[in-house]
């Protein structure tokens, strides 16, 4: 092989590798074990995970413990649909594309949008892509995120648009939701999108028209990254003015398994339908008059030359977006407004059980869906850990992605969460607040 490419050995292959970078001694690994070794070393490593099925669990921040009806594995290990990588030949994978146009209808309804593509690996990097197509469209280097945007998305988006050029400019939040005001002052000739979340990371339902009506005045494309599920009783972004729709679907019928796997949903106006990433599957119709599907767009590195592709994505989670759609079928137009609103009302009761609790108080009273925000009177990482001691995960630290909120805890809800659920979560919280406010009055009796 090395005298059919013309080169004497290996070390020739890596002549433009420079000396100081390359590895000379082997990788400092340790000696293999029998393989019953490894798997009892594995079993103890799970061992130590905590799933939502062995707590009752009010984390959320993105992703949540809905409940995945059986009916979508029964789908979606079907061979035709588990072992496709991506279609090709699309004229052979009628079933594929099929199960992608019936998504990307899906995603249409949901968001009130007329376009969406075949989905996209995650929810952050859907915010990353919708940003990309409002550089395509303006070509405008600056990019004015909301704070009530997913931090991982701000941070992806960050990354992202180094190698752009571009810059994040953060907004603050005011009583819980985007500051105007701030907004206003930060947006300019250079603006080239504002990004706001539905409900936002605290839980607040924002006034998107109002959003997306100040960032056309500056000659921004308005992007939403919206919650799925909160759609069934919140008016869709598409019908409030936003141009780009993007979200993480992993809400859809998909489980929390390790971190994942997930989808990320994008769809958009039809001006931005050439900017697209990833793909658009299509309906036509054959020579007889059949009906049949078809890949309409391909932005890919892998179709089209590198310099003219929107998205260098290999692959699409098009397993997971079949598990979204199913779901969604499943649920069907009275389920999921039926499930916004029982998140509505559970939500607002565990609201006001813990807001009435001694060293709990809410850190916004805006309206909500399925998340709010509160401020403890105790250690926040302290007490998240004492509660899970005793078998209830109540929530999210925001300390640690919004120092503004020292002491922030945010809880979620779903419809796995029962009002009984919610009861032994205010209580536990109770006991623990009241074990910490003793040892400080202690700890101050002693001095």
């Amino acid at each position: 092989m090395l005298a059919a490419i013309g080169v004497d050995s290996i070390e020739d292959l890596l002549g433009a590798i420079p000396a100081h970078v390359r590895m000379r001694d082997p990788l400092d690994l340790p000696a293999g074990r029998p393989e019953q070794d490894v798997f009892a070393h594995l079993r103890e490593l799970a061992a130590r995970n905590t799933s939502a099925d062995d707590e009752v669990t009010f984390l959320g921040a993105g992703m949540y413990d809905h409940y995945a009806p059986a009916l979508i594995e029964s789908i979606i290990l079907r061979s035709e649909f588990l072992t496709p990588y991506t279609p090709y030949q699309p004229e052979i994978s009628q079933g594929g594309l099929q199960a992608m146009f019936e998504y990307q209808t899906a995603i249409c309804e949901l968001t009130g949008l007329p376009v969406s593509n075949a989905s996209l690996y995650e929810g952050p990097s859907a915010v990353a892509s919708a940003a990309y197509m409002a550089k395509l469209a303006n070509g405008r280097p600056e990019f004015v995120v909301s704070r009530g945007v997913h931090p991982h998305a701000r941070q992806t988006l960050a990354t992202v648009a180094h190698g752009w050029g571009g810059r994040v400019v953060e907004v603050d939040l005011r009583e819980g939701v985007t500051d105007p005001d701030d907004l206003a002052a930060r947006l300019g000739p250079d603006t080239c999108a504002v990004i706001i979340q539905q409900p936002n990371f605290l839980g607040a339902v924002e006034d998107l028209t109002a959003l997306t009506q100040a960032a056309h005045a500056a000659g921004g494309v308005a992007i939403c990254s919206a919650d799925p599920l909160t759609l069934g009783v919140l008016e869709a972004p598409g019908n409030q003015g936003c141009d780009i729709v993007v979200g993480e679907g992993q809400t859809l019928g998909n489980r929390l398994d390790f971190g994942g796997p997930s989808f990320g949903f994008l769809a958009a106006a039809s001006d931005h339908v050439r900017r697209m990433p990833g793909r658009i599957a299509g309906e036509t119709r054959d020579a007889d008059g059949r009906r049949g599907f078809v890949l309409t767009l391909q932005t890919r590195e892998q179709h089209i030359r590198r310099e003219k592709a929107t998205s260098n994505i290999c692959t699409a989670q098009a397993l997971n977006a079949l598990a979204g759609v199913i779901y969604l079928a499943w649920l069907g137009r009275k389920g999921l407004p039926e499930l916004g609103e029982l998140m509505l009302q559970r939500t607002a009761y565990a609201r006001a059980r813990l807001a009435a609790l001694d060293g709990v108080e809410l850190v916004h009273s805006q309206p909500v869906v399925r998340e709010f925000a509160v401020r403890l009177a105790a250690p926040v990482d302290a007490v998240i850990a004492a509660c899970q001691d005793r078998g209830i995960n109540p929530g999210f630290a925001l300390e640690h992605d919004y120092p503004e909120y020292p002491g922030g805890l945010l809880v979620a809800l779903t419809e796995q969460r029962s009002r009984g659920d919610i009861d032994r979560l205010a209580d536990t919280l109770a006991d623990v607040l009241s074990m910490f406010a003793t040892s400080v009055a202690g700890a101050e009796a002693s001095r």
